[in-house]
């Protein structure tokens, strides 16, 4: 049984986007989110968190992006994910 074509009307240009915000986007996301873990709690335990939990993270934003409509919003809202996840370590990076 063929695919529906409502399903096939997507440009390369948009299929890219995606794939790209699922892969590079959603790796932005997962680290960032892990850097704002560092500034609440202790390194050594988000390190070990985001070597376990980090790849699945990663695994459900990448298969997210092929969910929305257009790969410009996928693009944007993993864009300013990875903002404000990254301010709390900006604003006040863990002590050393």
């Amino acid at each position: 049984m063929p695919a529906n074509k409502k399903y096939l009307t997507t440009s390369v240009f948009h299929r890219w986007l995606k794939i790209t915000a699922g892969f590079f986007g959603g790796y932005a996301v997962m680290i960032s989110f892990f850097l704002m873990l560092a500034c609440f709690f202790g390194r050594k335990e988000v390190l070990m968190t985001g070597l376990f939990i980090g790849f699945i993270i990663w695994a459900i934003l990448l298969l997210l992006a092929f969910l929305a409509r257009s790969g410009w919003k996928i693009w944007l809202v993993y864009l300013a994910l990875t903002a404000l996840f990254s301010l709390p370590y900006l604003l006040h990076p863990p002590q050393v």
